[in-house]
């Protein structure tokens, strides 16, 4: 883990409870005394089984979970978390295959941070998690950025004051990442939800249509500063 943030700054996290799940008893210390200082209102499970017993007895507001858990498999604890509760999951791992972040996400993670993480870019993934969850509640039909603005209920996309023409399957794949904005879509979740079930490993379609959405978005498509690519993993919509 990186440096703490600078203790001159104002605090963010604002008596959100947070629910910390790992079994390396001094990092999750120093974690939770970090969180702590940005107002988190932090309890430490040090395995799955606790885990599932406190977020049922505190039901924090945002999870973030380890997956080497010494008695439960990481993923399993997420979906189980994921089958009864809406509270942001970022997973924190130091495993670095893909197959391990795609099968947290899948199970229902919203987020994936790999270890060793800097505190800032921790901080800067709760407020985005936490922003996606408050702007679920309102439901809002519009995705706002600063280059372009995409209204969901007419379909209509425009780029400052030009409307711009997005094919349907562009659509599409820009309503499954935008509703969620910030979050982490799996490869997998994106070619279900945009060409159907039967298809699983048809990747280069997320590339030629993410490439084209870029062209069309982006102020520089070569750098994509909004439609961001994890690699081998997925795609995410950052609005901030």
């Amino acid at each position: 883990m990186g440096t703490m943030p600078d203790a001159s700054a104002p605090m963010t996290g604002a008596g959100t409870r947070l629910l910390l799940v790992d079994d390396e008893v001094r990092f999750a210390r120093t974690l939770g005394l970090g969180l702590g200082a940005q107002g988190y209102e932090v309890t430490i499970a040090p395995d799955g089984r606790a885990a599932l017993e406190l977020a049922a007895q505190l039901r924090p507001e945002v999870v973030l979970l380890d997956l080497g858990l010494p008695d439960l498999d990481g993923v399993a604890v997420v979906g189980r978390l994921r089958s009864w509760m809406s509270a942001p999951i970022i997973v924190l791992s130091a495993r670095h295959e893909e197959t391990s972040k795609v099968a947290a996400l899948d199970a229902g993670a919203d987020d994936y941070v790999t270890k060793p993480f800097g505190m800032d870019e921790l901080l800067a993934r709760l407020r985005a998690a936490l922003r996606r969850m408050d702007a679920g509640s309102r439901d809002e039909p519009v995705v706002a950025t600063l280059h372009f603005d995409l209204d969901l209920s007419s379909r209509r996309a425009r780029v400052g004051a030009d409307e711009v023409h997005l094919t349907p399957k562009e659509w599409q794949m820009v309503e499954v990442l935008a509703r969620a904005p910030g979050r982490l879509v799996t490869q997998r979740e994106l070619l279900r939800e945009v060409w159907g079930p039967q298809y699983r490993t048809e990747t280069e379609y997320l590339r030629v249509f993410v490439a084209s959405l870029r062209r069309k978005l982006e102020p520089d498509p070569r750098h994509p500063r909004y439609l961001v690519t994890d690699p081998g993993v997925g795609y995410r919509l950052v609005v901030g």
